[in-house]
């Protein structure tokens, strides 16, 4: 595809994100809906894991964003640090007009990242390495804060909840997950980390179970992944633990058993947003040279889910847009 953008730059006080969703429906969109104007490739590149279904969220917004500017959207994934910068490095060598990646491992994605702009691709990055990207280059960042959403959690914690707090990491040393355990104990103390094998569920459920066992002083588990909350609402069952589950993120099943009072509360990034304003921004960059966000990230979340606003979302969560 030819390429009629430059690298990104960054203005000062460019687009708030009304004004990103006033130009997807504007006259931009429909020019490339009714075929006119240029058309883009544009690659997304993710550390998603077989069988997490967070990602079919992320997915369904980039998807829609494609369909919504004519972009062609090639989507690829490997959990592997390495793989995913080769990824990044097989996008670049097609010659895309545009790249979205996630950031879990900076030191080990970046530097295929910073040929991707020194190729002249534009280049956003999104859902992990909010701390990272700039030092890379990468002039536009659509994710939620870490740091603060863990500090929300154990601040809500101390409010409602306070006790003996467990944080489950289900990848050890990936960045944004590692912020989010250390923002909960920011705000709540008492949190201790505990780390699973986050591609083995049954394994997962196991060594919750026998942390709760272990220690009946436990007064929540907070997940950091809607599969894994799920785990540990099936380990306190097992174990006849009382106590309370909270987690990141969301999907159907997770919203349901918030609307029943299973699980406490998720603190959501909103992953559908992540991918739609990912393809997004690189759509308007491409198309009107616009630059999203001011130099600083564009943040999603966090966006707390709880009984008292549960209703019309699990509706959104069964249509995979929230």
């Amino acid at each position: 595809m030819r390429r009629v953008g430059k690298p990104l730059q960054v203005l000062a006080g460019a687009g708030a994100l009304a004004l990103v969703v006033a130009g997807c429906s504007s006259e931009g969109g429909a020019q490339n809906a009714g075929g006119g104007g240029e058309e883009f490739t544009i690659a997304m590149v993710t550390h998603e894991a077989p069988g997490d279904t967070f990602w079919d969220k992320i997915r369904a917004g980039a998807e829609q964003a494609a369909s919504d500017h004519g972009i062609t959207l090639n989507y690829s994934n490997n959990q592997d640090a390495g793989e995913q910068a080769t990824l990044i490095q097989n996008a670049i060598d097609s010659d895309v007009d545009g790249l979205a990646t996630t950031l879990p491992t900076p030191d080990a994605i970046g530097p295929n990242v910073q040929k991707a702009i020194e190729a002249g691709i534009p280049t956003v990055a999104f859902n992990a390495g909010i701390t990272d990207y700039e030092r890379f280059g990468i002039p536009m960042y659509f994710g939620s804060d870490e740091d603060l959403a863990g500090q929300t959690v154990g601040s809500k914690i101390a409010q409602e909840n306070p006790g003996h707090t467990v944080c489950v990491i289900q990848e050890q040393g990936q960045v944004q997950l590692e912020a989010r355990c250390a923002g909960v104990a920011k705000t709540f103390p008492d949190t201790e980390v505990l780390y699973v094998n986050g591609r083995d569920l049954p394994a997962v459920q196991q060594t919750i179970g026998a942390k709760l066992q272990q220690d009946a002083s436990i007064a929540n588990v907070v997940t950091l992944g809607a599969d894994i909350a799920l785990a540990a609402q099936q380990s306190k069952t097992d174990s006849g633990s009382q106590a309370s589950i909270a987690t990141f993120d969301l999907n159907a099943d997770v919203a349901e058993q918030i609307d029943n009072g299973g699980i406490a509360f998720s603190v959501d990034q909103q992953p559908y947003v992540q991918g739609y304003m990912a393809v997004t921004a690189l759509w308007l960059n491409l198309t009107n040279g616009n630059d999203i966000g001011g130099g600083g990230p564009v943040l999603t979340g966090p966006s707390v889910v709880d009984q008292s606003n549960i209703g019309p979302i699990v509706e959104y969560a069964n249509n995979n847009t929230r």
